[in-house]
């Protein structure tokens, strides 16, 4: 998901706070119920979902730190913020998914060929509700912080527990069927397929994380819209070299805008500081560098990514 980054750095820092804490509390729970049932109903589903649940406890505790560590301001160290730490936690929760999926593969398959009676079948079902119910209502409340923030933190979060969903659900069906035929593999199979999907899970993870981490343009949405308020001032006669990042909850701006050469330089610093105003307005938590060159006039700027081309961004 684009990180939208429409809300000033605090606010979406109270927001992420608060989901990230939400998402600790439900892992906890979950992790206790499906141990306490587990512990005398021996279903390789419901292990398949409490060792997840277990991974769900690390990963939103790696998350609920990530988030706050993001959100400290710049310092002599990190003069561009902290920002890279949620994309960092959603690696974190990439890996820790993979090694559940890994794991609990490897039980469902020793289980396929060594098949083992389950018992307490209705306790089971019992706490594999109660993990739905659970799921469902913290991906509802990330799904309304993350169109608010576009943190790739929540947003990586929010897939893990996505894919729990699906995996309870899975989970579920294969405790139900065992109940009602007495086929134990049945079980078993449902638990491969849980261990399958964390695994498509944390790819996607992985993807979204990587993608922030190798400094990923904001969406062409996003660049067009800095276009076009950096234009609305006719004295801006066209911007080039634009760059965009997004680092945790800031996303960095940087571009040279063309300027009539006549201009004295107080004036054109006022351009570009209405300019920048404007910009901020769309993308509060920005960090922007706007260097102006005279019109017609300007020589190609050197360096390890010198412009080729005086072209526009649009």
């Amino acid at each position: 998901m684009e990180a939208t980054h429409g809300l000033p750095p605090a606010e979406t820092a109270v927001l992420t706070r608060r989901v990230t804490s939400l998402s600790v509390a439900c892992a906890a729970v979950l992790i206790v119920a499906k141990a306490l049932v587990w512990s005398f109903s021996g279903s390789v589903a419901l292990l398949a979902s409490m060792a997840d649940s277990g991974l769900d406890l690390i990963a939103s505790s790696v998350t609920f730190f990530a988030v706050r560590y993001a959100a400290a301001p710049p310092d002599a160290e990190h003069r561009f913020g902290h920002g890279k730490a949620e994309a960092f936690a959603s690696l974190t929760q990439a890996g820790l998914v993979f090694a559940s999926g890994a794991l609990v593969g490897e039980e469902a398959i020793r289980h396929l060929i060594h098949p083992q009676p389950v018992s307490a079948e209705g306790w089971a079902m019992g706490v594999m509700v109660l993990s739905v119910v659970l799921t469902f209502g913290l991906i509802y409340a990330q799904s309304k912080v993350l169109r608010r923030t576009g943190s790739v933190a929540v947003s990586g979060d929010r897939a893990h527990y996505a894919a729990d969903l699906a995996s309870n659900l899975i989970a579920f069906l294969g405790i139900g069927a065992v109940a009602l035929t007495g086929e134990t593999r049945i079980d078993a199979a449902a638990g491969l397929i849980v261990a399958l999907w964390l695994v498509w899970g944390a790819v996607g993870v992985f993807r979204q994380a990587s993608s922030q981490l190798m400094d990923h343009e904001l969406s062409e949405e996003a660049r067009g819209r800095i276009f076009s308020l950096m234009t609305a001032d006719p004295r801006v006669k066209g911007i080039h070299q634009l760059r965009t990042r997004a680092s945790g909850p800031y996303v960095h701006i940087q571009m040279h805008a063309d300027l009539d050469p006549d201009l004295s330089l107080e004036d054109a610093h006022q351009v570009m500081v209405d300019a920048e105003n404007r910009v901020l307005e769309a993308f509060p938590a920005a960090d922007i560098i706007i260097h102006p060159d005279p019109r017609g006039r300007a020589e190609p700027h050197g360096g390890a990514f010198a412009e080729t081309a005086h072209e526009p961004t649009h």
